[in-house]
């Protein structure tokens, strides 16, 4: 079921009445239909992937409640190493398989041999990247005792299921996210509206914004070797601001919609793109991602404790994870590396923490060294998006031949730059807008409360007018939905 869909227009007040009227006497209640709610929201895409959250779910509902029992160091670690397998070997074998029979068939092409192999034709589970790592998190917290592990059942699956961010995330934190579904919910009139506005910048993010970016950069990049250096050049800057809108959009609407219910979910973007430099960056773009690497990952492994070459070397390890994590294609990995490659030089100069305040801290616009920095980080974001976009790693070394040549300089030229022409006016009110409400955590939160009701309902009612106005008629999915 997709957010920008008749079905969840439909599906989300069902639910939302059922929740408030019906089960706000029981705390059981309220998660049982929360667990019943999400099989339907993700069943809806195939109920077969229902068994393997289901498994999800059990095996480390069980893990949790022996490790609580479980005081012998070995045993907690082979407790602990039963869900880190049962995990992620579901999360590669339905992932990976493909990708590593093809590169175990090239190598052997490589030497002269030629094996024959079939397609698996494994079809990826919606949002199997996401609860994998959360409920992960649930488990290494319960092991490290940083974390009790939960008795209830119904309120473990709601965790685990909970369908506004079940299947692109954020990725929640069983220590934030799972003592909320063992305390009472109450409806809170502000917290609800404020989901709504939410909800609301997070559908224009994905139905203007995203989606009239993805006509054009899909047509450059599908066309990219037959049109010159500027004109990829903006089919690059359209991908930017399409995938941005299009993830940052999922989470607005993903958090706004866990308001309805009383939910608070950690933020995921921090408008990335203000970003001075590249470590600042990544404290903005995909935030639970960025921070669960951070703690699992880059942290157990020295982190930056034990010397420089200690820190290069795990600052790799969790880029070319973080590229792998998104995809079993080479572009991916590329991806990772160059932003490592992107980090590196603030790391050895002991800069990468130096972007901690608010941008142009309050000031209306930044000053110049400011917007140099935002500017310059923002291109090679920009460069980086190409690996992410092209079909593999041939489309894009094709993708920056054409772009780096003599037709980087000349005016673009392709079909639709009058279509491009609008979209990029309403990146540009997404820039305004989003820089007006830069120390909030989303774009609207803010933005409006203290005008008078008429003009602050007029613009929200433009708001609406827009995403009717240019909303694709044809459904599209999230980008993230295949990742």
């Amino acid at each position: 079921m997709l957010f920008n869909s008749i079905d969840f227009a439909v599906f989300l007040p069902l639910v939302f009445i059922a929740y408030w009227f019906l089960t706000q006497h029981s705390l059981t209640d309220q998660n049982g239909l929360i667990v019943i709610s999400s099989y339907i929201f993700y069943g809806w895409w195939d109920w077969r992937f229902l068994v393997l959250i289901l498994f999800s779910t059990g095996v480390d509902y069980f893990v949790g409640r022996q490790l609580g029992r479980e005081s012998v160091p070995l045993r907690r670690k082979a407790l602990l190493w039963m869900s880190i397998l049962a995990n992620l070997g579901l999360f590669f074998f339905f992932k990976y398989s493909q990708f590593f029979i093809d590169n175990f068939v090239e190598a052997f092409r490589l030497f002269g041999n030629k094996l024959e192999t079939s397609s698996l034709e494994i079809i990826l589970p919606v949002g199997i990247s996401f609860y994998t790592f959360q409920t992960l998190s649930y488990t290494i917290d319960v092991y490290r005792k940083k974390l009790e592990p939960t008795r209830d059942f119904i309120a473990f699956s709601a965790f685990v299921s909970f369908f506004p961010q079940l299947v692109a995330g954020p990725i929640e934190r069983a220590s934030n996210l799972l003592p909320q579904f063992h305390r009472k919910r109450t409806f809170e009139y502000t917290k609800a509206v404020d989901g709504m506005r939410q909800i609301l910048w997070g559908l224009f993010k994905k139905m203007v914004i995203a989606d009239n970016c993805a006509e054009t950069a899909n047509y450059i990049f599908e066309h990219s070797d037959q049109l010159g250096g500027s004109t990829l050049a903006l089919g690059a800057l359209f991908f930017a601001f399409q995938i941005y809108g299009d993830f940052s959009g999922y989470s607005d609407i993903a958090i706004g919609t866990s308001r309805l219910f009383g939910f608070d979910l950690k933020q995921n973007f921090a408008f990335p793109y203000f970003s001075r430099d590249i470590a600042e960056f990544w404290r903005r773009w995909h935030i639970s991602l960025s921070t669960w690497f951070r703690d699992y990952l880059y942290i157990p492994l020295g982190g930056s404790r034990e010397g420089r070459l200690i820190s290069v070397r795990n600052t790799f390890i969790i880029f070319l994870v973080s590229g792998f994590w998104h995809g079993d294609n080479w572009t991916f990995i590329l991806w990772g590396a160059l932003h490592a490659i992107f980090f590196l030089p603030l790391l050895l100069l002991g800069k990468n923490r130096k972007n901690l305040d608010s941008i142009a801290h309050q000031k209306s616009i930044p000053g110049f060294g400011e917007f140099l920095g935002i500017l310059s980080t923002f291109a090679l974001v920009v460069l980086a998006w190409i690996f992410f976009r092209a079909e593999n790693l041939g489309h894009a070394i094709q993708y920056f031949q054409g772009l780096f040549s003599s037709s980087l300089f000349s005016i673009p030229v392709f079909e639709g730059k009058g279509v491009a022409l609008v979209t990029m006016i309403l990146v540009l009110f997404l820039i305004l807008i989003e820089w007006k409400g830069r120390s909030a955590k989303h774009g609207l939160e803010q933005l409006g409360l203290n005008w008078p009701r008429a003009l602050r309902w007029s613009f929200y009612s433009m708001i609406v007018f827009l995403i009717s106005l240019f909303m694709v008629t044809e459904e599209t999915p999230f980008i993230y939905f295949q990742f």
